[in-house]
């Protein structure tokens, strides 16, 4: 991973704090700990921050890869420390304290700060060891993750270029489907949700990406946000499809949704789908740095609201209308900082988030529009280049 990592907001906090490092301690689904190292593995490997540099400690199996490929300033292997004797002597979990101990002492860490995520029994055990460990409460390595290089954003894009391709194919199976009693039915058989999900993830698959919680739900499915949907699509229905792949090299996400209806799904649901356009590109055109995502949520719900629709800001304790954030930032986590809801704080040039806002009804169905955007020094770029439009059709990509 070739990410220009800044991390002297985390050095300081060390400097006032008094802590010698800043120890993660867990496989590359941590995304800080991806970020931090350079590096991915499947099992748990440690990464040490201290003023002079990036240390990782890894088993025999990752050191050669690590050291060709991680972007540390040195990489060591347990085997360096005795791991296998002491393991041997002391058991697994002793065995494995004594040989991070080790490698703290190599470094001359005695009083380390950790993230909220340690694990609980390293930490314990290194206190048994004699060193200070300590929390760091406030997301730091989260915090600086949330401004992308333009390395960063081209990888972003690159996924977004992937999702696009997906999402075609299934605005493609959708608008290319034959009615037969009000069910879409391809190639004689009813076109399922779990049918375009499947035609999505191999979609994804063939361009270096993955993902296994795609949402493809009709009707009623499609306003629980977060139902994947499931059986035959209908004609005359809302179909909210939300597909959001993780480039499986680079590890960065995308994120996009659209909502389609094959026939003629009503006047309200019409409605609603313009009212959440305007949502949208109302949330659009406040993105600025310096505004906050405060500012941008609050831009969303007044045009829901002055429609007629409830949000949770008119109403907390609602089940319908807009019933969640307006967006959040995507990045090494599908779901990260910045937040773009009523808690949102400024935005900033590099900030990746997505703009998402919808109005839900199970009596109606779901509408969500969502695209992913970076916000730049005078406003905002577009990553996403796909038409919005609730008639599906064959030629949807721009």
């Amino acid at each position: 991973m070739n990410v220009d990592v800044d991390l002297a907001p985390l050095r300081e906090y060390l400097a006032a704090e008094g802590a010698d490092g800043y120890l993660i301690d867990d496989d590359a689904s941590d995304a800080d700990q991806r970020y931090v190292s350079g590096f991915t593995a499947p099992d748990p490997y440690q990464t040490l921050v201290t003023a002079d540099g990036v240390h990782l400690l890894v088993s025999g199996l990752e050191y050669g890869r690590a050291a060709a490929e991680a972007s540390a300033d040195s990489v060591s292997r347990r085997a360096a420390y005795d791991y296998q004797r002491l393991v041997a002597e002391h058991g697994q979990y002793e065995g494995k304290l004594r040989t991070l101990a080790a490698f703290l002492e190599d470094h001359g860490v005695d009083a380390l700060a950790v993230p909220r995520t340690f694990p609980t029994g390293t930490a314990d055990g290194l206190r048994d060891q004699g060193f200070a460990v300590t929390v760091e409460p406030e997301g730091i390595v989260t915090d600086i993750r949330a401004t992308k290089t333009e390395w960063e954003v081209e990888r972003i894009r690159a996924s977004q270029r992937a999702n696009e391709a997906a999402m075609a194919r299934a605005e493609e199976l959708i608008a290319t489907a034959d009615i037969e009693d009000g069910t879409l039915v391809h190639d004689g058989e009813p076109l399922t949700s779990e049918r375009v999900t499947e035609e999505i993830e191999v979609t994804l698959l063939r361009h270096g990406c993955a993902l296994d919680e795609t949402i493809v739900a009709c009707g009623a499915d499609g306003a629980d946000p977060h139902d994947r949907g499931s059986g035959p699509l209908e004609a005359d229905e809302l179909i909210v499809i939300d597909i959001f792949p993780r480039d499986k090299e680079t590890g960065y996400f995308a994120d996009m949704t659209r909502t389609f209806a094959r026939g003629d799904p009503g006047e309200e649901a019409r409605r609603r789908y313009e009212v959440t356009h305007e949502a949208y590109e109302a949330a659009l055109e406040t993105v600025a740095a310096g505004v906050t995502g405060a500012d941008v949520h609050t831009a969303a719900c007044d045009v829901i609201e002055d429609a007629g629709y409830e949000t949770l800001r008119s109403d907390p304790n609602t089940e319908t209308g807009f019933i969640h954030s307006t967006g959040h930032g995507v990045g090494l986590d599908i779901h990260e900082q910045p937040s773009v809801s009523p808690s949102g704080g400024d935005l900033e040039p590099g900030h990746v988030i997505s703009i998402e806002p919808g109005i839900y009804d199970p009596a109606v169905g779901g509408v969500r529009i969502e695209d992913l955007i970076v916000v730049t020094e005078d406003g905002y770029e577009n990553l996403t280049e796909y038409r919005i439009g609730l008639e599906p059709t064959t030629d949807a990509r721009e």
